[in-house]
């Protein structure tokens, strides 16, 4: 049975070690290119108010700068635009240099002395994703630090009113926060830009504070979304290599339909299309440059500070985020063409393709298509070009005289798209109605030669559907499609893609009979409800491979995920997709791996509660290995689980549901996008049944090999500290008198009321080891003393030993009987605390983020405020405590013990039920039959 339960894990822990290095490692290379500072970077304080300062001593406004700029700076008499950069879960201050020194840099180059005052605020480096505490006092701290910048302006005739906040990680859910306060004014913020940060959801959820502080900014943006509707908000996910925050978090949660609150990932950003880690998306040269660009075309040129008209910044997000077509939506721009000088450049084209190069020598060229014959066979008409200057290049005739001139022109490449290799420009034939003919630019009177490629579209023609492997192929089965490229554009529908545990591998082969210079291919994976979308440029011929996953699913009967392909004329391409099972586990684990610490607490539960029936019934403790093994059983877990789910889909068990006042059941972690919280409630997704035993199995894996590597921990610490300890041959070593245990108990309470209730509870935790320790140390001892001592008539003396001890071992009076006795019982507590040892860690992994913060603000205050261990400070000292001096003896006679050998079943049924969206609330479900256990020892 150990060889076998061993090997099962062993395939379990193998599945998980296959999805960590799919998430920590499967993605494409960091492409992004770095930012330099060409001066030395300096941050000048900002003095704040007394009050201010005394409230908030841990934290400091910083004026970024850098060699002239900064001494010129020195007085802080600012003429600038202000921006206000906020940093993340254990950011920095100093993180504000890649934006401030490309503002810089670019700010030299424009005419008039434009530039931005970039600000720095430094929040100490909190870990405010794990520890919720500090998020409000953040939050005030950057409302006061808002009206101290704008302070710095009074001395100017038009001073700014507003400052654009750009915030990284949790610094863009603080940002939001702001509007939250009751004497907020919302008119201090024009803009918000967050990169990388957990709007929806945070990542994880170690403490109320946390979900109270996610829960409050959520209400407002949704149930207030008609007042804040102005108000323009920028989310940028990082995209697959950012493992710590998923793109799918980073959607903002507002109404359908609400036009100035935009949601991306950094993929389908133009001019950028990498995919950032969760720092790399601060310093990103690619990213930093288009929030950089969109800065100086936010400026009002009448008063040089940023606009605060709505369309206005929309329409430059858009320019910069979305499309980047050759200008801004409202300016205007001469879009006559002076053909009537240049007769000989008009070429009218006849064919279906157009495949034009222009010449070393600069020129005057234009290529005419007409409508008129083509509007009964083609739907679109598609054109693209590798000159990637942003101006008007195709145009329509709205009328054309005999002489073969227009007389007046339409320009259409408000349309165009940028692709990394080439600008793109696809017409619908319907929307062209009033245009009789297509006028399509190719002059270079600079000289500079490039491509330009068109040709007539039928749409259906183009478009072909291709179903995606079931989840459960393993990768065995394969789905293809081959197209005979005869044209420049084709679209593959992938069907039945649209949930974000499904993951592909799309190949993508190409061929050409005949090998000439060509433009590169795009391949481009689009979703419909979420931008998303990512790109990949290959040269023709070749063998690509595509990944093919999600960061939400798709929250209705929307069309499926496209791949867009960009290929040469005359080429063969075939498209293959089958299943990858790492991909598939990597993203099983990007969305649900904060559930596998819930199910590794049920393991541990009830491998106690193993533990506990096999004292009750054998008088004997099991090996820790065997009760953790037999710790997985989804049959009595998550069955009563689904059995929930079923029945909260009848209304009459909904009403008795409310009328108990419990909380809504958690389910897995949502995956939709903004577009489904018009109502601000988090949906709940249909997920396969078969995803939460696979959690479950992952989660008793971790318990299983944790908890033997917890032993080989023990036992070498042991080893290390055996010389310093007398030798000891009773079950009681390492025990506590009850004056001391009740000393010591009234100092951790004491200690963690007044100081930090995670340190109290580590305190305690150390003493129970240093029990566990001297029992292995007896253990180590007797079996020494055993092995050497003399025994005769060893098989009669050990069945007799085996029996005796098992029925009242307080009579074993003979040496050798004593030795076996007592070895036997000391073996048994061994295993017996071993177990309690490993489900006491898990509070102490959950209450670690509040310890660590406390430990950092020891300088500014002793006692930690407000601390999420206060409510279970004190049970949770007293059962430490007190299970310090249990053993089995004890257990055995305890008439407790049947009832609380019951508990751990029904709770940890609960906890699947209520804690993979509170991972707070493990603590509590621990203390249900921990409780009990402690009595045990006292009754």
């Amino acid at each position: 049975m150990k060889l076998a339960a061993a090997a099962f894990y062993g395939f379990a822990v193998g599945l998980l070690a296959a999805g960590l290095r799919e998430l920590l490692t499967g993605f494409e290379e960091n492409r992004c290119s770095m930012t330099y500072m060409f001066e030395y970077p300096e941050y000048r304080r900002v003095a704040l108010p007394r009050r201010v300062a005394r409230l908030y001593p841990a934290y400091g406004l910083y004026l970024y700068g850098e060699g002239l700029y900064a001494q010129e700076t020195r007085a802080l008499k600012l003429t600038g635009a202000p921006v206000l950069f906020l940093p993340g879960n254990a950011g920095s201050y100093k993180q504000a240099r890649s934006l401030g020194s490309v503002a810089l840099r670019k700010a030299e180059n424009m005419e008039g002395g434009l530039h931005f005052n970039v600000f720095t605020v430094d929040f100490n480096e909190e870990l405010v994703a794990l520890y919720g505490g500090s998020l409000l006092r953040q939050t005030h701290f950057l409302h006061e630090s808002i009206k101290a910048i704008l302070r710095l302006y009074k001395h100017l005739k038009t001073p700014p009113q507003s400052v654009v906040l750009v915030g990284h990680s949790m610094g863009g859910v603080v940002a939001r926060a702001l509007f939250t306060l009751p004497r907020f004014n919302t008119n201090l913020v024009s803009l918000i830009i967050t990169q990388a940060s957990p709007h929806l959801a945070p990542v994880l959820a170690l403490d109320p504070y946390l979900l109270d502080f996610y829960s409050a900014v959520r209400q407002k943006w949704v149930k207030q979304a008609n007042r804040l509707r102005n108000m323009t908000v920028l989310s940028v996910g990082g995209g697959y290599r950012d493992y710590q925050v998923r793109s799918g978090l980073t959607s903002l949660p507002c109404p359908a339909g609400d036009p100035n609150k935009l949601s991306l990932v950094a993929t389908a950003v133009p001019r950028t299309w990498v995919s950032t880690d969760h720092l790399s998306i601060v310093w990103c040269k690619e990213l930093v440059l288009a929030t950089v660009r969109a800065f100086f075309d936010l400026i009002d040129p009448e008063t040089r500070q940023f606009t605060e008209n709505p369309e206005k910044k929309m329409a430059v997000l858009n320019h910069h985020f979305i499309r980047h077509p050759f200008r801004m939506l409202g300016e205007t721009q001469d879009t006559s063409i002076s053909i009537l000088d240049f007769p000989e450049a008009w070429s009218e084209v006849n064919t279906l393709r157009l495949a034009y190069s222009t010449p070393k020598e600069g020129q005057v060229k234009y290529f005419l298509f007409a409508l008129s014959s083509r509007r009964k066979a083609y739907s679109h008409f598609y054109c693209r070009s590798n000159n990637q200057e942003m101006s008007s290049w195709v145009y329509g005739c709205v009328h054309r005289n005999g002489s073969g001139s227009c007389v007046r022109a339409v320009d259409l490449s408000m349309g165009t798209e940028l692709l990394p290799p080439y600008k793109v420009l696809i017409l619908s034939l319907s929307d062209l109605s009033s245009v009789t003919h297509l006028v399509v630019s190719a002059s270079n009177l600079n000289g500079r030669q490039f491509t330009v490629e068109c040709e007539w579209q039928r749409q259906e023609s183009q478009t072909l559907s291709v179903p995606a492997p079931h989840v459960l192929s393993f990768g065995l089965t394969v789905s293809d499609v081959t197209v005979n490229s005869s044209g420049l554009l084709h679209t593959i529908e992938l069907q039945h893609f649209h949930q974000v545990y499904q993951a592909f591998r799309i190949n993508v082969a190409s061929q050409c009979k005949v090998h000439k210079d060509r433009l590169s291919n795009v391949y481009r994976i689009m979703v419909p409800w979420f931008r998303e979308h990512s790109l990949t440029t290959v040269s023709v011929p070749s063998v690509t491979e595509i990944s093919g996953m999600l960061h939400t699913s798709r929250p209705d009967n929307t069309s499926g995920v496209l791949l867009q392909l960009h290929t040469a004329p005359n080429c063969q391409y075939k498209v293959s997709i089958r299943t990858s099972l790492p991909r598939v586990l990597g993203q099983i684990l990007r969305f649900c791996g904060p559930m596998v610490p819930v199910y590794m607490a049920v393991t541990l539960l009830l491998a106690c509660g193993g533990q506990l029936s096999s004292i009750l019934k054998s008088r004997r403790a099991a090996a820790m290995s065997q009760v953790v093994g037999r710790g997985l059983q989804p049959h009595k877990v998550n069955l009563p689980v689904y059995t929930l789910h079923i029945l909260l889909s009848c209304s009459w068990f909904q009403e008795v549901w409310s009328l108990l006042r419990l909380p809504p059941m958690d389910a897995l972690p949502p995956t939709f996008p903004d577009t489904t919280f018009h109502e601000g409630v988090l949906p709940v997704e249909e997920w396969p049944h078969l995803l939460s035993p696979l959690l479950y199995i992952l989660g008793a894996a971790v318990a299983y090999w944790g908890s033997t590597l917890l032993c080989l921990i023990m036992r070498l610490i042991s080893l290390i500290l055996a010389p310093l300890h007398r030798p000891s041959v009773s079950r009681d070593c390492g025990t506590l008198r009850p004056r001391t245990l009740l000393l010591i108990t009234l100092c951790l309470t004491v200690m963690g009321v007044t100081a930090c209730g995670a340190l109290s509870i580590f305190a305690a935790f150390l003493l129970h080891l240093y029990r566990v320790l001297r029992l292995q140390m007896t253990e180590r001892s007797l079996s020494h003393m055993l092995n050497l001592a003399p025994r005769k008539h060893k098989e009669a003396e050990n069945g007799m030993v085996d029996a005796e001890c098992s029925d009242r071992p307080k009579e074993c009076n003979g040496a050798p009987l004593l030795s076996e006795c007592v070895l036997q019982e000391v073996r048994d507590d061994l295993q017996l605390h071993l177990c309690l040892s490993a489900l006491f860690t898990l509070p102490i992994m959950l209450s670690a983020p509040s310890l660590l913060h406390w430990i950092r603000n020891l300088r500014y205050s002793t006692h930690l405020d407000p601390d999420p261990c206060w409510p279970h400070i004190v049970p949770l000292i007293i059962v430490y405590m007190l299970l310090i001096n249990c053993n089995t003896l004890k257990l055995c006679s305890s008439k407790l013990l049947p009832l609380t050998s019951c508990l751990p079943l029904p709770v940890a049924i609960t906890m699947v039920t209520f804690s993979p969206l509170h991972l707070y609330r493990v603590t509590y479900f621990l203390l249900a039959p921990l409780v009990p256990l402690a009595l045990c020892c006292l009754l």
